[in-house]
């Protein structure tokens, strides 16, 4: 059968006019756009591939289920950061090369098809679109997924995608709302599918409070105690700036998790050995994603100062890496003409779901971030 066509906004050819504007600019172009990490790879991350280089799962074939190494480090990894015991839930999980193509293939490895539903936030990250659309199956948009009553009557539905904290938004979800979210999709035989790749990234709010992980959809009072039915991804791409490293997991029911695993063996999706061997020592390093969330907690709070100086309506998200605003015009491309004349480039909202808005990535240098802020300050 292979894969269907698919037809999405994310374009980003679109923003090369653009592009081309800012660079003229005095300054320089300041590119607020893709959320590709800038910052160093822990050393503890380096050191493993060095170490790696000419072991057995170097120069032979990797194990497509992971090291023994990486078995042991991915359920310490959640039990310490998540509150998740995969043993007591009974789960399981497989390492992906990368979260993107986790995402993208996801409908197709669960078998879905035409006459399939997938449920999605509205606004959100394309590729749960195009993935449903790769597999010949049928997306709904939700204006809010949390809101239940709003897709588990509608025929047909067989997976929810939850994204918390979200790309674009900042939202997260509580672990009420999430608990409420897995039975309704239990209630219907739907699978929950939770991308949870900024779970550490959460932000304080206006009280400063300290902010904890977002909740997992694998905890305990989230799932009742059971993985059945919920798949979880994760990603190593932003909390330790490996997205060149293509590291990241499927993790839940293993009924769903070991059918994926032996697809991934037949058709070569298997992290290389050194990879898998950085992959287990950045899930032990906690050091460095500590030292990283400072990083984007500093540089998220100079860009939403800068943007509510330029009069946007900007506010620390509760999670993630993007400060997500209405365009002041009302019209992403609008502003994004107008900023790009001060050399700042940002994501236009229509990409996610919503034209009315502007997504502006931190994941840029500390300078970088200081000197759109102080351009946006003129």
């Amino acid at each position: 059968m292979g894969f269907y066509r698919f037809d999405s906004p994310y374009d980003w050819g679109r923003v090369a006019p653009y592009k081309k504007i800012a660079a003229q600019a005095e300054g320089g172009m300041v590119d607020l756009s893709v959320g590709s990490p800038v910052d160093p790879v822990p050393m503890s991350v380096q050191q493993a591939l060095a170490v790696s280089t000419d072991l057995a799962n170097a120069h032979g074939y990797p194990t497509v289920a992971g090291s023994e190494t990486l078995r042991m480090a991915v359920p310490t990894w959640f039990r310490v950061n998540r509150g998740v015991d995969f043993e007591a839930i009974d789960a399981d999980f497989v390492p992906t090369v990368g979260s993107k193509e986790a995402v993208a293939l996801m409908a197709s490895l669960l078998h879905f098809g035409p006459g399939d539903v997938i449920v999605q936030p509205a606004v959100s990250y394309p590729t749960y679109d195009i993935g449903t659309q790769l597999a010949g199956a049928k997306t709904f948009k939700a204006a809010d997924i949390a809101d239940v009553d709003s897709w588990r009557s509608i025929p047909g539905v067989k997976a929810v995608w939850v994204n918390s904290p979200c790309n674009p938004t900042g939202e997260v979800l509580s672990a009420s709302q999430l608990h409420a979210i897995v039975a309704a999709a239990r209630e219907i035989g739907a699978v929950v599918l939770s991308d949870e790749c900024y779970a550490l990234l959460t932000w304080a709010g206006d009280d400063d409070a300290e902010p904890s992980p977002a909740p997992c959809m694998l905890q305990p009072d989230v799932c009742d105690g059971s993985a059945k039915g919920i798949l979880v991804l994760y990603s190593l791409s932003k909390q330790s700036n490996m997205a060149g490293y293509r590291t990241a997991l499927i993790a839940g029911d293993p009924d769903l998790v070991r059918p994926m695993t032996v697809y991934r063996k037949q058709i070569g999706e298997i992290i290389p050995g050194p990879i898998q061997a950085a992959m287990g020592a950045a899930l032990r390093d906690f050091n460095a994603v500590n030292a990283q969330r400072e990083r984007y907690d500093a540089r998220l709070r100079q860009l939403v100062g800068g943007l509510c100086a330029a009069g946007y309506d900007a506010r620390m998200p509760q999670g993630a890496l993007y400060v997500w605003t209405r365009a002041r015009s009302g019209d992403c491309w609008r502003d994004m003409d107008d900023l790009a004349h001060l050399g700042i480039i940002a994501s236009p909202g229509e990409f996610y779901g919503d034209p009315t808005h502007l997504r502006f990535s931190a994941t840029a240098p500390d300078s970088a971030i200081a000197d759109a802020a102080s351009r946006l300050r003129r």
